[in-house]
């Protein structure tokens, strides 16, 4: 999974993470305007959705397939990993 994965090396990232996981496991979002009710923050990048974990220090990238009610966790990012824009690839 990935929220373990990063967890592992930004131990202070499981909590957020898994507050978002567990909001999202429960969402039954139509559209982004869905999304930012429960995120406010939460941005359309292209296909992607990306939302701000733990005060916007990481970034989580994930695809939403809407009509099937699922979320794919792309990547899962450090503020400055993201600036440097290589997920975009």
């Amino acid at each position: 999974m990935a929220i373990a994965e990063f967890s592992k090396t930004h131990k202070d990232a499981l909590e957020p993470l898994l507050h978002w996981h567990s909001i999202t496991k429960r969402a039954a979002w139509r559209h982004l305007a869905d999304v930012r009710a429960d995120f406010p923050h939460a941005d359309a990048a292209g296909t992607f959705t990306v939302f701000n974990i733990s005060g916007n220090k990481y970034r989580l990238i994930s695809a939403i397939k809407y009509r099937w009610q699922i979320v794919y966790i792309r990547h899962i990012l450090t503020h400055a990993e993201y600036d440097k824009g290589k997920w975009k690839l």
